[in-house]
């Protein structure tokens, strides 16, 4: 019988707090719950969660800063963040710290149990984390944003830009799902974000021109094969 998913929740509502965690076991997690920013990563080192759904507004560490220090630590532990907030800059905010996905109050059962989902799919397939990713003749530094090409100058990418690189070449022997791209850097699937993300495609097929062996490739109704050069 498998183990079951272990979850650091950080949320200090009450009542949100005692529905979610009582669903969650309900559907098998287990669930290790705190109100505090400030005892949660006490919590995390005793139980070794597999994933984190923070909260963002917390009690003396707020979940952004909270999240730095869990990645610092254990930059291969997926977070996700559930917040009442709505301006734009939160949800910016929350994937510039490196956080997988964002979801917004109100929001049902069934929404952060497929993200969540997600998210573990896609971590359960992941390497160990490298600043340096190779791509036929090009180097990605995640670290720095930065892809280069032999000799020429390094071009600065846009931290979306950078990690939807990563996220090909997460997936680079598979397809990558376009709706789960969608979900996670934009936190949304929408036709807008959909055509953004169309946009952000372009730009990396024409920054990867110089290796006619590096293809990104539409699979209709699916997502994109990354084709690499074997090693």
């Amino acid at each position: 019988m498998a183990e079951p998913v272990k979850l650091l929740y950080v949320e200090d509502e009450p009542f949100l707090a005692r529905i979610v965690k009582e669903s969650l076991e309900a559907r098998g997690f287990s669930v290790f719950h705190t109100t505090d920013g400030a005892k949660a990563m006490s919590l995390l080192e005793q139980h070794r969660p597999d994933v984190c759904v923070l909260d963002v507004m917390l009690p003396n560490v707020d979940g952004f800063e909270l999240a730095r220090e869990i990645m610092s630590r254990h930059p291969q532990l997926p977070v996700l963040f559930v917040t009442a907030k709505t301006e734009a800059g939160d949800a910016v905010e929350g994937l510039r710290t490196g956080a997988f996905d964002y979801i917004r109050k109100p929001f049902s059962m069934e929404e952060l149990i497929v993200r969540i989902e997600n998210v573990l799919r896609i971590t359960s397939t992941l390497p160990a984390p490298t600043t340096e990713l190779v791509l036929g003749d090009y180097i990605l530094n995640t670290h720095n944003q930065q892809l280069s090409f032999k000799t020429a100058q390094p071009l600065k990418l846009s931290h979306r830009e950078c990690e939807l690189l990563r996220l090909l070449w997460q997936n680079r022997h598979s397809i990558a799902d376009r709706r789960l791209i969608l979900r996670t850097l934009w936190n949304d699937d929408s036709y807008f974000n959909s055509r953004n993300l169309d946009v952000y495609i372009t730009r990396l097929r024409n920054y990867l021109r110089s290796d006619t062996r590096v293809e990104i490739i539409t699979v209709k109704g699916q997502g994109y094969r990354f084709v690499l050069p074997e090693n």
